[in-house]
């Protein structure tokens, strides 16, 4: 039994830090940046006035809420958007390696229009339910479109009324396809053909998914921007990370020997479950988010010191060692607790009030303090109990008591 403990306890500390030296460099590696430390196209847009429709304050925030869908659906990372002032938007793009793609799409007004041979507009983009790129048979791209009930109608009696004509579906008032009606379409279907690679198909269906601008826009200002720490503030701030979570490793292995060996180990777990869940989350670090990672990660090791110095004033007031140990987590579970829901509490409250680089901060934290807590008090306790069930260690000396 005591050597079966002792077996546990070596198998889960060697797994745990072969893994994480496994994982730990191509997981960090993959986590997407943000602007902040990546760098990225800043873009600066402008809503005018036309005849067609003025600029007011409700048309400037759909403008916004459009352009948050289209880059949204773009895959980009973490983007900034905000007003400036009442007819301007400004739109961060971080990590873009194509800037005038993402551009051209941000600025159009994507205005969709079917006309027929007269030139009249029987439908338009309101009318769309839905728009996905696709690939036929015969290797054309194409945009399959949908359209709503009542376009679908519109779209059945244009297409009826127009058997051997044309019909022109244009997008800004620029023509995309001109082709003839061989029969009505009843349907509701559709799709749009003419693009050259399935890469511009589906910046189209996107155009249409999103919706148009209800006013026009035009950028009036972009470049291309380094990260925003510069490059010598980010190797920097790496330095100084490391070098604080060498001092952390250190005094715990100094001060509460076996016992901080086994705290540093969990540490190492909490790192690499901080990674995954930001890798599964498709998460964007920013600087704010790694302050939230590093300020959960001191929590952690907080943990674990409140309860190794419960262990020690237990262990010192007569108890056995196991017991001792077990009395200091019950009873530095409750300080443990409630330190950790009031941060996440405040953190919570950041999340819904503060701007995009807060949220970042909010999110990392709330999630540090769930994984600090499982492995500061779970994974820590489980380890412990193994190495001082082996009975290898009987004094108290080896774990800073």
């Amino acid at each position: 039994m005591k050597s079966g403990n002792l077996t546990k306890f070596l198998i889960a500390v060697i797994a745990i830090i072969a893994v994480f030296g496994y994982y730990i460099q191509p997981l960090s590696m993959s986590i997407k940046q943000g602007l902040d430390l990546q760098g990225g196209t800043h873009v600066v847009m402008e809503a005018v006035d036309t005849p067609e429709a003025k600029v007011d304050d409700d048309a400037v925030q759909r403008v916004v809420h459009i352009i948050e869908r289209r880059v949204n659906e773009l895959g980009l990372t973490e983007p900034i958007i905000q007003r400036q002032g009442s007819r301007r938007i400004i739109v961060e793009l971080p990590g873009v390696k194509e800037p005038e793609k993402a551009i051209e799409m941000l600025g159009k007004t994507a205005l969709m229009e079917f006309q027929d041979e007269t030139g009249k507009t029987v439908l338009t983009g309101r009318d769309l339910k839905d728009a996905r790129a696709q690939i036929d048979q015969s290797k054309q791209n194409l945009v399959a479109i949908e359209f709503t009930g009542e376009g679908g109608k519109k779209f059945a009696e244009l297409t009826s009324k127009n058997v051997g004509k044309h019909i022109a579906i244009l997008l800004d008032k620029q023509m995309l396809t001109n082709p003839v009606v061989q029969e009505a379409i009843t349907g509701g279907k559709a799709v749009i053909t003419g693009q050259r690679s399935i890469e511009e198909a589906e910046r189209l269906a996107i155009l249409l998914r999103s919706g148009s601008l209800p006013v026009k826009v035009d950028i009036i200002e972009t470049r291309t921007v380094g990260p925003s720490l510069g490059q010598d503030s980010k190797e920097k701030s790496q330095i100084a990370f490391a070098i604080g979570t060498a001092a952390i490793v250190f005094f715990m292995l100094l001060y509460y020997r076996l016992s901080g060996f086994i705290a540093n180990v969990a540490l190492l777990l909490y790192a690499l479950l901080m990674l995954i869940t930001l890798k599964a989350l498709n998460a964007t670090l920013t600087l704010p988010g790694i302050a939230g990672f590093i300020l959960s990660m001191g929590m952690a090791v907080d943990a674990n010191v409140l309860i190794f110095e419960r262990f020690k004033e237990e262990f010192r007031s007569g108890k056995t060692m196991r017991a001792a140990m077990s009395s200091g987590f019950t009873r530095a579970f409750a300080t443990i607790l409630d330190g950790n829901l009031t941060t996440m509490f405040a953190a919570i409250v950041l999340f819904f009030l503060g701007p995009g680089p807060i949220k970042g901060f909010a999110v990392t934290l709330i999630l540090g303090n769930i994984l600090s807590m499982f492995t500061a008090v779970t994974v820590t306790k489980y380890l412990l109990t193994w190495l001082m069930n082996s009975n290898v260690f009987k004094s108290g000396k080896f774990f800073g008591a």
